[in-house]
């Protein structure tokens, strides 16, 4: 049975603690709701940050909420060697042995000693569609991707939720070298 799956592409993002995010926007802020994101209780905030590296930065990177436990800095695998960083590769939230960045807003800096990723490339399906299919949680799936530019990729871990939504997501590296856009559909083989 093939099962396809829409497409979502991840630009560098960053998901912030409160701590953090405080000592980057000031005591008490609260990130402004800019757009949802297709997981449901996510969003793009209106917030921006400068991540610095040791050989580059990048300016107006997306926070994402709500906040986490941790602070974590999605980027893809240019990203890292823009920066100077050689971020893992990782499952999100895994971020145990990974490097630092330092992170700019408009009320101050912080300078993480770990948390920097390159996120594995996944799919999230809600509890039900995943036992509908008999997909488990962190399960090893292939996924063809159609277009002038298709492709098949290895290793696309299950992420199985009673909170997720049925959607691939691919960083900018991987969309851009298969040629995916957000809301193809990609077909799990």
């Amino acid at each position: 049975m093939n099962i396809h799956v829409p497409v979502g592409v991840s630009a560098r993002h960053v998901h912030l603690n409160k701590k953090d995010l405080e000592a980057l926007f000031g005591i008490g802020y609260e990130l402004n709701p800019y757009r949802p994101l297709s997981q449901p209780g996510q969003f793009a905030s209106e917030e921006t940050l400068k991540i610095i590296g040791p050989k580059g930065q990048f300016n107006k990177v997306r926070v994402l909420g709500p906040l986490r436990k941790e602070t974590q800095v999605e980027i893809s695998m240019t990203d890292s060697v823009a920066l100077g960083i050689e971020a893992p590769l990782r499952e999100s939230g895994d971020l145990r042995e990974t490097p630092g960045i330092v992170l700019s807003g408009p009320k101050g800096s912080v300078s993480l000693s770990s948390g920097v990723i390159i996120a594995a490339r996944h799919i999230h399906f809600h509890s039900s569609e995943a036992a509908r299919y008999g997909i488990l949680d962190k399960q090893d799936l292939s996924v063809q991707i159609e277009g002038n530019r298709g492709s098949v990729l290895h290793h696309v871990i299950a992420r199985v939720s009673d909170h997720y939504q049925l959607e691939l997501h691919l960083d900018t590296d991987e969309a851009n070298a298969t040629g995916a856009e957000n809301g193809d559909t990609a077909t799990i083989i």
